[in-house]
């Protein structure tokens, strides 16, 4: 739901808005903000369980097990498995990170010791990741040049919508793996469709899209080289029953005019 100026106005004793979510790009928080609204979120308790499947997501792309899976069970497996069906590895590869948030930061860490090298870029470099993990600070353009699996993960801004487009795939190697575990309209989905048909890049691994649920008419879903999961990042009853603990944590303090834990702008605590 989009908490905006129209909403607001039909809503003059709102006090505080608490999404079960760690994006909130579904709040305008200025105009929360201006009205004395407070805005929280749930990060943190979904940061693991995220990056396990966002990995995951990478793994099975990679190594194609949700089509040799159907290969198996479609009783096509009946002599040694042809070379075209092979997958490729991930160990000892290039992994660039598109965003070295909690999620990011997650997902470097499972990588740690598996690729050879772990790349980043996003808005502020992050010195203690680096030394912790030995990730290397790169433009845009190096990391998806020099990356065999690029994996967006950054928050969804005015200035990272359409994020990844025609340019920045023809830039990828033609063996890379892309995986968006961000948010779909970061991605110029046309785009990645001709990318994939004409093999600009290997495969991609997605678990967002620009309209959700996904068309049952659009072409990945008619495409080997890609893995399709339905929003499923945080989509674990532990993690997702934390996540509401947490939301009405926040909602009952903002009730009583406490600071919430997971307030998203501490300006608005002048206002109220």
């Amino acid at each position: 739901m989009k908490v905006n100026q129209e909403m607001l106005d039909r809503a003059p004793k709102l006090r505080i808005v608490s999404n079960i979510s760690a994006g909130y790009d579904n709040l305008d928080i200025k105009e929360l903000t201006s009205r004395g609204i407070m805005a929280t979120n749930t990060p943190d308790v979904l940061t693991d369980t995220t990056a396990d499947a966002i990995f995951g997501l990478l793994l099975a792309t990679a190594r194609r097990i949700p089509e040799l899976d159907a290969y198996v069970k479609a009783g096509q497996w009946t002599a040694k498995l042809p070379d075209e069906r092979f997958g490729v590895d991930v160990h000892h590869k290039t992994l660039g990170i598109i965003g070295m948030g909690r999620i990011g930061k997650a997902i470097a860490e499972r990588a740690h010791f598996g690729f050879k090298n772990v790349l980043y870029h996003n808005r502020t470099r992050n010195s203690d990741t680096e030394k912790e993990l030995e990730a290397t600070y790169v433009s845009l353009d190096d990391l998806l040049q020099q990356s065999d699996f690029v994996c967006l993960m950054a928050p969804l801004t005015d200035e990272t919508i359409g994020l990844m487009g025609k340019r920045e795939f023809d830039l990828m190697k033609e063996t890379a793996v892309f995986i968006n575990g961000a948010r779909g309209s970061m991605v110029v989905e046309a785009d990645l469709i001709h990318a994939l048909q004409n093999k600009t890049i290997r495969a991609a691994g997605l678990d967002v899209y620009q309209n959700e649920p996904l068309p049952l008419d659009s072409p990945l879903l008619q495409l080997e080289n890609v893995v399709t999961m339905p929003h499923y990042g945080s989509a674990t009853q532990e993690t997702r029953y934390k996540m509401a603990e947490l939301a009405v944590d926040n909602l009952i303090k903002g009730i009583h005019r406490q600071a919430p834990p997971s307030l998203i702008d501490k300006a608005v605590l002048a206002h109220i």
